[in-house]
């Protein structure tokens, strides 16, 4: 196993220890909260670090692919869902970030049955970015209600934009 595939282990191990700081808190601001933004900042930050390890040390590997995005995307998700149930994180948005990574997994799978592979894109990547400084504003401000409806706009403004262009650029591995 690759270091870059350790890293991304670490983050998905954050993963609990993130989720236990946002249920202590209580979804309000104090010591739990500011425990799990540190966590989170922790975790967003393996990211950066286990994409550069892999590509400067070629550890590209297929355990890597699949695990880096399912890691972002348990991380993000696992905030909004903290966010959506104490009502700072509306769970029409919510639905919208699940079902562009289901659709973006499953156009993946279909090129992949075709012999293609789909890489990562630019507006991924700012999406994936965009969410992650989104939700540490909000765990700085957890009851400020406009920073709840901003990070909410930026999210789904950055999941509908990037979800849209993977499906536009890729749309030719859906035809039979």
């Amino acid at each position: 196993m690759t270091l870059a595939t350790k890293i991304t282990f670490i983050r998905v191990a954050l993963i609990p220890v993130y989720m236990v700081a946002m249920y202590l808190s209580g979804g309000e601001s104090g010591l739990w909260m500011w425990v799990a933004l540190g966590v989170f900042i922790l975790a967003s930050v393996t990211d950066f670090v286990d994409g550069n390890i892999a590509r400067k040390y070629h550890q590209v590997s297929d355990l890597g692919k699949f695990l880096d995005p399912l890691a972002d995307k348990l991380l993000t998700i696992a905030a909004m869902v903290m966010f959506c149930r104490w009502g700072r994180f509306p769970g029409w948005a919510l639905m919208i970030v699940l079902t562009r990574e289901f659709g973006v997994t499953g156009l993946r799978l279909v090129a992949a049955g075709k012999g293609k592979v789909i890489a990562a894109g630019w507006s991924g990547k700012v999406k994936t970015a965009s969410t992650m400084v989104a939700l540490c504003v909000q765990m700085a401000f957890p009851t400020v209600e406009w920073v709840a409806w901003a990070v909410t706009a930026v999210i789904t403004v950055t999941t509908v934009w990037s979800g849209a262009e993977y499906f536009i650029q890729n749309r030719n591995c859906l035809k039979d």
